[in-house]
């Protein structure tokens, strides 16, 4: 199926997904599902395994050339503030862009500033080397927000009866992503040096714009007049935003800190931090479709795995030090530990997050559409990227002042915190409900 389809077909294609979007997961799915899924699974894998090989070995080359750990952690950050530009401006316009040219579009622009950002070890140190590093990724950033916040409106509405089974199913291929970019690129970087983890992975997502562009159907929506502000004159898509943030944020404050703190506690490798991450990205990956599949066949499960998904990332993030104040002596294999419970909580936390809000926003009178979609995706994607640039550029800067002990302690606060309203808020929803 390619860009040829004339509009009709195309029409009738998506009704017919729509109304064979399961309930179920024995029933069959329809050509255009599977082209579907096939076509977001690859752009999830192919994006989520180039932005994450720089963990166990770019802060340490940043290092070299001139960068504190706090500008490391606004290089890491600014992706994040661009990408929630991205998400904001791109969801909002999703329809009059068209869903399928912005996925192609970002995937084409994210795999050429990879490239680009494998040459940077040939430029100057110091001012020179962090100013192109900011460009490069915040213009990787916007192509990156492209592509993620077509795909989340993509999934929704081609399976609109099992968001939660579907998004937690290609958080398989995120997790994938996510748990071979630092093994390979860890590797790549001991076997071959700088440029060629880079170039490899870069040409890898080139690769997915042509496969997209022939297997990705084509979408026709009506444009919508409702508001990324409308969704938050509503609590609980504010409490349920503050819970991504927590774990975005988290996350981040992983990406630019572990390594260094790894490396230096414990002697590792590049290649053995990427290892490492496996903790946390293996155990995402997998529980991640089991909770997707739970949450659509039990939807009342939703909130309370919130609850204790943000319980459980808060009890990791604290152990992960651990909290200086609990005086125990840091050991690998509670490390490892610490992050394979996080991985499990956060994917409890996250999978809920985006069917409930789409929910909420249907129930307050929004339209049922790709511009909804589109707005709730774009949402989601800008929350997530603030917790990402606040994650490392915070966190950053209180390892740097403080320690990673006590910046993962208070990562675990935040995380509590969000469990805390949210528990609060379902508990009066659920007496209010009964009165």
């Amino acid at each position: 199926m390619n860009d040829n389809m004339d509009s009709d077909e195309v029409q009738q294609t998506d009704g017919s997904a729509l109304e064979e979007s399961t309930s179920s997961p024995n029933l069959r799915m329809t050509r255009y599902q599977i082209l579907t899924l096939m076509s977001i699974a690859s752009v999830n894998f192919s994006s989520m395994i180039c932005y994450s090989i720089l963990g166990p070995f770019f802060p340490k080359e940043a290092v070299k050339k001139g960068a504190s750990q706090t500008v490391i952690g606004l290089i890491f950050g600014c992706y994040a503030l661009c990408n929630l530009m991205g998400s904001l401006v791109l969801g909002k316009y999703i329809v009059q862009i068209g869903a399928k040219f912005m996925l192609i579009s970002g995937l084409f622009v994210s795999s050429v500033c990879t490239i680009l950002f494998g040459l940077l070890d040939k430029v100057p140190d110091g001012a020179t080397f962090i100013i192109l590093c900011i460009i490069i990724r915040s213009v990787d950033a916007v192509g990156f927000s492209a592509a993620m916040t077509s795909s989340f409106a993509v999934s929704a509405k081609v399976f609109p009866n099992n968001i939660a089974t579907v998004l937690g199913s290609l958080e398989i291929f995120t997790g994938l992503g996510l748990i071979l970019g630092p093994p390979i690129g860890g590797w790549l970087y001991q076997s071959f040096g700088y440029e060629v983890p880079f170039m490899a992975l870069g040409c890898f997502l080139f690769l997915m714009v042509p496969f997209n562009m022939y297997i990705l159907p084509s979408f026709a929506a009506d444009p919508s007049k409702d508001s990324f502000f409308r969704l938050f004159t509503h609590l609980k898509i504010v409490l349920i935003c503050f819970a991504i943030f927590t774990l975005s944020s988290g996350l981040g404050f992983l990406d630019a800190t572990l390594s260094i703190y790894a490396i230096d506690t414990f002697d590792l490798s590049p290649g053995y931090v990427g290892l490492l991450l496996l903790g946390l990205s293996l155990t995402y990956c997998l529980a991640s479709p089991l909770l997707g599949i739970i949450s659509d066949r039990f939807p009342s499960t939703r909130p309370w795995f919130m609850v204790l998904g943000g319980l459980f990332t808060a009890t990791g993030f604290w152990f992960l030090g651990p909290v200086p104040i609990l005086q125990i002596k840091s050991q690998l294999w509670l490390v490892v530990f610490m992050l394979g419970i996080i991985g499990f909580s956060l994917s409890m936390t996250a999978i809920p997050t985006f069917p409930e809000i789409l929910d909420c926003a249907y129930e307050n009178g929004f339209e049922e559409g790709l511009s909804t979609l589109g707005l709730v995706s774009g949402l989601f994607g800008a929350v997530w990227s603030f917790g990402m640039f606040c994650g490392p550029t915070l966190g950053g800067f209180i390892t740097q002042q403080l320690s990673f002990e006590w910046a993962a302690s208070i990562q675990g606060g935040l995380a509590f915190l969000a469990a805390f309203f949210l528990g609060v808020y379902f508990l009066c929803q659920g007496t209010r409900q009964e009165r």
